[in-house]
């Protein structure tokens, strides 16, 4: 019995050391649950784990209206809302509502999940604490404008963006506002956190670097243009795409931008956020295009062509990309050479990005309904 689990526990060790070791993608948030829009503090859209390369619809729901919003999945649970005002909490294995929770007003922004509690906003600017479990309020707090931007978390605290050109942060225990800073313009995209500081873009075209603990903001690029894409960071670097048609790379150790990459032909916005690994910057764009850039320099290393816009933020999983068209296909391409592999029509437009756990990824779309693909 002891030699057996001794070749267990190798054999689980070498196929850990394979994947870490495989040229392509690289780790990102653990393969049990997507907590947060694009799953990690860093917005990077990467996750750890396997997907298979012909996917099964293993179920659906039936939400009262439009899913624009990504779900969060933590402890075999989805989360996410409608723009009906109604918050969802659905059993990850059955497809089965656990409970519903009505918020007053659209829901566009994603969830995030932290200690038994699952927060999120409305666009009434209302931004809420409810119970992960029961689905009972904990607490809310009231901005003066919409909330589009989708909460991130530090140890206690949760931060996110309004239309009221505002970005707060709150103690997420308690809903107590600990700062809230001023913008020029309003706050959609989401921040990211890293290292100890919360990096927001927004309609004002500044990328802002905020101490979490204090609420100084340490350092303002200027941008040049709109932004309502979430910024990913990876190695001192922030990358989104922009309403002037271009995606950028800004260098925070220098405080400029890196590089711009515009395509020569086709003068469309980036609204989808990118996902970024050493190897990659993949982001979708109007132009009815995905890109994969270098990090580095910005060139294109491939492009895929859809046929309708692209909204959704891409997944990357397993040397795979996952995301959707405007036109409601659902897209998985290879990570390195961008072939597609398998995709799937639901017949309506999705604006709603993949979340990935434990083998398996749910998205919405504008009927309301949410899938769940992985192995029978």
């Amino acid at each position: 019995m002891k030699k057996r689990q001794r070749q267990k526990t190798v054999q689980a060790i070498l196929l850990l050391a394979i994947f870490f070791l495989t040229p392509g993608v690289k780790p990102g948030i653990g393969g049990d649950k997507w907590p947060m829009f694009r799953g990690n503090q860093a917005l990077t859209g990467v996750a750890i784990g396997k997907l298979t390369a012909s996917p099964n619809l293993l179920w659906t729901f039936k939400a009262e209206e439009t899913i624009e919003s990504t779900p969060a999945i933590y402890n075999g649970v989805v989360y996410f809302g409608d723009i009906n005002g109604l918050f969802y909490a659905v059993d990850f294995t059955t497809g089965d509502s656990r409970w519903q929770f009505n918020s007053g007003d659209e829901i566009k922004s994603s969830p995030a999940v932290r200690n038994g509690n699952v927060y999120f906003g409305n666009e009434s600017g209302k931004f809420f604490a409810v119970n992960a479990v029961s689905g009972d309020s904990v607490w809310s707090f009231q901005t003066d404008g919409g909330l589009t931007s989708s909460p991130n978390l530090h140890e206690n605290q949760v931060l996110f963006g309004s239309y009221d050109n505002h970005l707060y942060c709150l103690n997420a225990d308690t809903g107590a506002l600990t700062w809230k800073v001023e913008t020029e313009g309003y706050v959609h995209a989401s921040p990211a956190i890293s290292a100890g500081k919360v990096f927001s873009v927004g309609c004002d075209g500044f990328l802002r670097q905020i101490d979490i603990k204090t609420g100084r903001e340490d350092v303002k690029i200027e941008i040049g243009n709109y932004v309502a894409a979430s910024p990913a960071i990876l190695n001192n670097r922030v990358y989104f795409g922009t309403f002037g048609n271009e995606a950028l790379c800004i260098d925070l150790q220098k405080q400029e931008v890196a590089w711009r990459y515009e395509n020569p032909t086709r003068k469309f916005p980036f609204y989808a956020s990118a996902a970024v690994t050493e190897q990659a910057v993949i982001i979708g764009g109007r132009d009815k295009i995905i890109y994969a850039l270098n990090p580095q320099s910005g060139a294109v290393r491939w492009t895929f062509l859809t046929k309708a816009k692209i909204e959704s933020s891409a997944l990357i999983v397993d040397g795979k990309v996952v995301f959707a068209s405007a036109r409601g296909v659902i897209y998985m391409l290879d990570f390195n050479s961008g072939k597609k592999i398998w995709e799937f029509d639901s017949g309506s437009s999705m604006v709603s990005s993949a979340a990935y756990a434990n083998r398996k990824f749910v998205i919405g779309d504008d009927d309301g309904i949410l899938y769940c693909f992985g192995e029978f």
